[in-house]
């Protein structure tokens, strides 16, 4: 691990020295390829060199250790001596982390696939709850929402649902929502007070890059037609709603967001080249997943991974076993603290893998 670190530091300092020099300032495209790539070292070269100074400050005060008689500042440097070795073990398992393989997709938006389960109109309506929670997340990062896709019923709830979140890391902080959610709670048209169990499931994909996916378009069906939602709202009066389907796949993905034909269109073929993306790389990853299914973050979306429970107001994630009494506040968006504890458990079983 170190004689990497040492390779990592000696990268960086070149790198240093190169994004300084007027030739390469010159020409912007490989000076901005090189900034970021500095930028990407930056966090672990900082990190070692925080281990490297601890080491040093661990290494003198054993010397000094060796050649003091006066009790008390024996003592006092034995005590120093337990914190930096703590310290090291902390600065140690910190760059473990920082040399883990990132995740190619993390930086990119996402499109987010919110479906209705077991439990009728019950659990259409948490699917809307469930998109507002998301919705709400969204705009506490500071993420732009596109909507792309809604089926709603009559009650204002929803059959199926997709959007789009754009901004930073947006994959990286979401891809673990994949899977089955549950609620439990009394229904508004319960007259006996029971408690009732439905489900939604997530689907949460990186928005694919046209490079990375080729589409033939001879693979392809694209029907137009009139756009509307639940007791005639949003009816659009001329055909702009897209539908195309995939045909060797058999995916098929609609977008009657927009007014426009051409941008109902865009978006469709954004949505398409993100699903068929997942879909290949589901397949690529079939054995790797065999592996780590059970484990957070496999993406296995016919396994139940949180529960919503009304009656007792918390929320609890199976996958790692943590509950959260505030659930009003998680459903308005405050799901921060589960989405690090899932990144913690993700890493720590990656790390398990390493060793």
């Amino acid at each position: 691990m170190f004689d990497k670190l040492k390779a990592l530091k000696k990268k960086y300092e070149d790198l240093s020295e190169e994004i300084g020099k007027p030739e390469v300032i010159a020409h912007r495209e490989e000076w901005q390829r090189l900034v970021k790539e500095h930028s990407q070292l930056e966090d672990v070269v900082t990190k070692f060199d925080e281990y490297n100074n601890n080491a040093q400050a661990l290494e003198a005060t054993r010397d000094s250790l060796k050649h003091e008689t006066d009790k008390e500042l024996c003592a006092l440097l034995e005590e120093e001596i337990s914190e930096l070795k703590n310290n090291a073990e902390k600065l140690e398992g910190d760059l473990k982390f920082l040399l883990l393989p990132k995740d190619a997709n993390d930086d990119k938006n996402v499109i987010i696939e919110i479906r209705a389960g077991a439990g009728g109109e019950e659990a259409c309506l948490f699917a809307t709850l469930i998109k507002r929670m998301y919705s709400m997340y969204a705009e506490r990062q500071r993420w732009k929402m596109e909507e792309l896709d809604i089926n709603e019923t009559e009650l204002g709830g929803i059959k199926e649902a997709s959007f789009m979140l754009i901004g930073r890391g947006a994959f990286s902080k979401l891809k673990y929502e994949s899977g089955v959610h549950r609620v439990q709670r009394v229904p508004a048209t319960e007259s006996q007070g029971r408690i009732h169990t439905s489900t939604i499931t997530v689907a949460v994909l990186p928005e694919a890059e046209d490079v990375e996916i080729n589409i033939d378009e001879k693979d392809l069906r694209i029907d137009v037609y009139r756009s509307g939602g639940a007791g005639g709202q949003h009816v659009n009066k001329t055909e702009s709603a897209i539908r195309i389907t995939h045909l060797p796949t058999g995916i098929v993905v609609e977008c009657q967001d927009e007014r426009s034909q051409i941008k109902n269109k865009e978006k469709a073929f954004k949505a398409l080249r993100s699903k068929l993306y997942d879909h290949f790389q589901t397949i690529a990853d079939t054995e790797y997943a065999a592996t780590r299914r059970g484990q957070v973050g496999t993406g296995d979306r016919s396994e139940r991974i949180r529960t919503y429970n009304f009656p007792q107001g918390r929320v609890t994630d199976h996958r790692i076993g943590m509950t959260i009494y505030a659930l009003e506040d998680f459903l308005n968006g405050d799901i921060d603290s589960m989405i690090e504890a899932l990144r913690i458990a993700d890493q720590t079983a990656k790390l398990q893998q390493m060793d």
